[in-house]
C-alpha cells in the first residue's frame, strides 16, 4: 500500500493536569478550609472524593479535553490540586508541545516534595520546564493567570503557619497567612513580556489563592469574576478602572461556595465555565448573560476538606497541536 499527496495538519486540543485522589488526604492542614474550629484536621471521605474527582475528569473530557494525570504518591496528597504545580505563559497560544514551556511553582514547605512529581510527568510529555529562583515562595496559577489583554498576579503576607493564644473558645486560633511572595512578580514578569501586569493584595486567608476570589471567564477571557471583600480596597480599584462593565461582583454566599474556583474554556466560539455544584441560580443566571455556558460538578469533599475546588484540581496546560493525517490519496499495489 502507498500512500500519495499526503501532508500533515494540525488542530488543536485544550490539555490539563489532573493528579489521581487515590491517597488524597489532609496532612498539612495549611488552609482555614482543613481544619475544625478546634483545629483538629478534618477527614476526607476517600471513596466520595475519587467520584467527585472522576466526574470532573468526565466532564472534561466531554469536553474535548485532555487529561494528563499525575500519579499518586501517599506522601503528598496535594498533588489532587495541580494549579500549584506552576503556570503555562502561552497557556491560549496554540503551539506544540515542543514550543511550551511551563514555569514550575515553589510551594510552601509541607507541598514542596510535589515539585519532582510535576516535573517527571511534564517532561514525560516533551514540555520543556523552567524554574524561578527558589528563595521566592510562589504556587503557580492559582496566583498568576491571564485576564482579558493582562495577567493578574495576586499574593499576601506570608506567614509562619501557627496557633496564637486569643479570647473566646477555643482560646487560640490559627494564622495560616498567603501563598505567593509580592517579590516573585518581577521575575515572572519577564517570563511573559510585553503582557502587562495587574499586581492584587488577598486580604481575606480563607481565599488565600487568588483563583479563590477572581475568575476570567468568557471570550478571551475578558469578563472578571471578583470577591470584593477578599480584595485589597486600593487593588480593587484597580480592577474597576481596568475591567469596568465586564466585572461580575460574587456575593458571600457564592464567595465562600468558592464560585471564583471556576475553569473557563473557549472551544469554536463557545464559551463554557466549569463552577462548583452549589453556586446559586442567580450567579449561573449572570454568567449566561454574558454569553457562557456554566457547567455545575460536585467536589464539596476537595473543598469542604482540602480547601480546593473545580480550578485547583485543574492545571491548565493550554492548546497543544494534535496532528492528523489529511488529504492522503491510498494505493493498493500487489
Amino acid at each position: 500500500m502507498q500512500i500519495d499527496n499526503e501532508h500533515t495538519d494540525f488542530d488543536y486540543q485544550r490539555t490539563v493536569l489532573m493528579g489521581d485522589p487515590s491517597h488524597f488526604s489532609v496532612q498539612g492542614g495549611a488552609n482555614p478550609h482543613t481544619r475544625t474550629r478546634w483545629g483538629t484536621l478534618r477527614k476526607v471521605d476517600r471513596e466520595r472524593a475519587i467520584d467527585q474527582w472522576y466526574d470532573l475528569k468526565y466532564a472534561l473530557e466531554e469536553l474535548d479535553i485532555r487529561v494528563i494525570i499525575v500519579p499518586p504518591d501517599p506522601e503528598q496528597p496535594g498533588l489532587v490540586y495541580p494549579a500549584n504545580a506552576g503556570f503555562q505563559s502561552d497557556v491560549d497560544h496554540p503551539d506544540s508541545v515542543k514550543a511550551k514551556v511551563f514555569t514550575l511553582s515553589n510551594l510552601l514547605p509541607t507541598r514542596a516534595g510535589e515539585k519532582a512529581h510535576y516535573r517527571r510527568v511534564l517532561e514525560a510529555e516533551k514540555f520543556l520546564i523552567s524554574e524561578i529562583d527558589e528563595q521566592y515562595r510562589f504556587e503557580g496559577e492559582a496566583d498568576f493567570f491571564p485576564a482579558g489583554d493582562v495577567y493578574l498576579f495576586t499574593h499576601g503576607v506570608l506567614e509562619t503557619q501557627r496557633f496564637v493564644p486569643t479570647l473566646g473558645i477555643p482560646p487560640w486560633k490559627r494564622v495560616y497567612g498567603f501563598r505567593t511572595d509580592v517579590r516573585a512578580e518581577s521575575l515572572l514578569a519577564r517570563k511573559i513580556a510585553p503582557i502587562p501586569i495587574i499586581k492584587i493584595g488577598l486580604v481575606l486567608e480563607a481565599h488565600y489563592h487568588g483563583d479563590t476570589a477572581l475568575c476570567a471567564f468568557g471570550p478571551n477571557r475578558g469578563e472578571l469574576m471578583v470577591y470584593r471583600d477578599a480584595i485589597d480596597v486600593d487593588d480593587m480599584r484597580k480592577l474597576e478602572n481596568h475591567f469596568e462593565e465586564h466585572i461580575l461582583q460574587l456575593s458571600k454566599e457564592d464567595a465562600q461556595h468558592y464560585a471564583a474556583n471556576s475553569f473557563a474554556y473557549e472551544r469554536d466560539g463557545d464559551c463554557f465555565l466549569v463552577m462548583p455544584q452549589g453556586v446559586s441560580e442567580h450567579l449561573q443566571h449572570q454568567v449566561r448573560d454574558r454569553g457562557v455556558t456554566p457547567i455545575t460538578v460536585d467536589v464539596s469533599e476537595f473543598l469542604k476538606k482540602g480547601g480546593g475546588s473545580v480550578k485547583c484540581m485543574i492545571g491548565d496546560l493550554g492548546l497543544i497541536a494534535r496532528g492528523r493525517v489529511v488529504g492522503a490519496s491510498a494505493v493498493l499495489g500487489g
